[in-house]
């Protein structure tokens, strides 16, 4: 094999559910060019008893695969989009981002936890003990129901159903797309509409990062790239970072590509406790998916208290 035919090297995290996503990438692939997967132990994954915005933010997920793809020892990496910063290092781009998986969240309770399905937030028992290192999972929750509990649980999705099995919290809330692509999709006790939990922006999504330089590269990605998936990219990612986000700040956003080329995004803000949420939506053309982005960006921030954005 030529060193111009030479496999793809997918930089990646090493959690089962990132090489799942990864294989997913090497997949959609095949047919263009091949590829494997190397996996980089990131800061985000060692560091499991503080909060991402407690250590540098979610970019900690990305940093040392980042490291690699800028000094040569990759070619492209694997993200799971909600975690991957909307400021890139200089020099690496979003070349392409997959089909989207469900993108809603899931609440999965302990072995001796029952809800009504129907309502799931609202039928917790009082009080009850919820774990998530997500402040925007926090901030709705604690929004409809202040009385609950919240802890911090990090780690991959089988560390935290683990730390749920032992007792650590009475649920957890994860992203159901990684239960589905993990096989365990009947873990989920319920799954959270959007119209209760907003999800995070690019949530259910892949995307893959290369250096800018290389434009066969990015070519080759752009040949398996969604093109639903990109436009509902486009507008969250582009509200987040006219939000000028961090981990400490609660955001959700989700954009639904309607018949007829429409867009729909919905988005909210709110305080880390609940006591504060704006929830907004817009619509438009497809074509314009940033502008929608920062334009209910904007609108949101106008409406919203200085503190949030701190």
């Amino acid at each position: 094999m030529t060193a111009a035919m030479s496999p793809i090297r997918i930089g990646t995290r090493g959690s089962p559910l990132a090489l799942i996503q990864t294989r997913m990438v090497i997949d959609a692939l095949r047919g263009v060019r091949e590829a494997e997967p190397v996996v980089i132990r990131t800061t985000g994954d060692t560091v499991q008893d503080r909060r991402l915005a407690d250590i540098g933010g979610k970019g900690l997920f990305a940093k040392e695969i980042h490291d690699a793809l800028a000094q040569g020892r990759i070619d492209a990496a694997m993200h799971s989009l909600k975690d991957l910063e909307t400021d890139l290092p200089p020099g690496i781009v979003l070349a392409c981002v997959l089909p989207r998986e469900d993108a809603r969240d899931a609440l999965i309770l302990g072995a001796s936890g029952s809800i009504d399905p129907a309502e799931p937030l609202a039928s917790l028992p009082h009080g009850a003990r919820i774990g998530t290192a997500s402040v925007r999972r926090q901030a709705q929750v604690l929004h409809v129901r202040p009385d609950i509990v919240m802890t911090t649980l990090r780690g991959n999705v089988e560390t935290r159903l683990a730390k749920l099995a032992a007792g650590e919290c009475a649920a957890t809330l994860l992203a159901y797309a990684g239960l589905k692509r993990l096989g365990i999709a009947d873990r989920a006790s319920a799954i959270l509409e959007p119209e209760i939990m907003l999800p995070a922006a690019g949530q259910g999504i892949v995307g893959i990062t290369v250096r800018e330089r290389d434009e066969g590269l990015r070519m080759q990605m752009g040949a398996i790239a969604d093109p639903a998936a990109t436009v509902a990219a486009t507008a969250e990612r582009a509200l987040l970072a006219a939000l000028d986000g961090s981990c400490r700040t609660p955001i959700g956003a989700y954009a639904v590509l309607m018949p007829g080329r429409a867009l729909h995004l919905s988005a909210m803000v709110a305080r880390t406790d609940g006591s504060f949420l704006l929830r907004r939506s817009l619509q438009g053309a497809a074509a314009d998916a940033a502008r929608l982005g920062h334009e209910l960006a904007a609108s949101l921030r106008a409406d919203s208290p200085g503190d949030i954005f701190v």
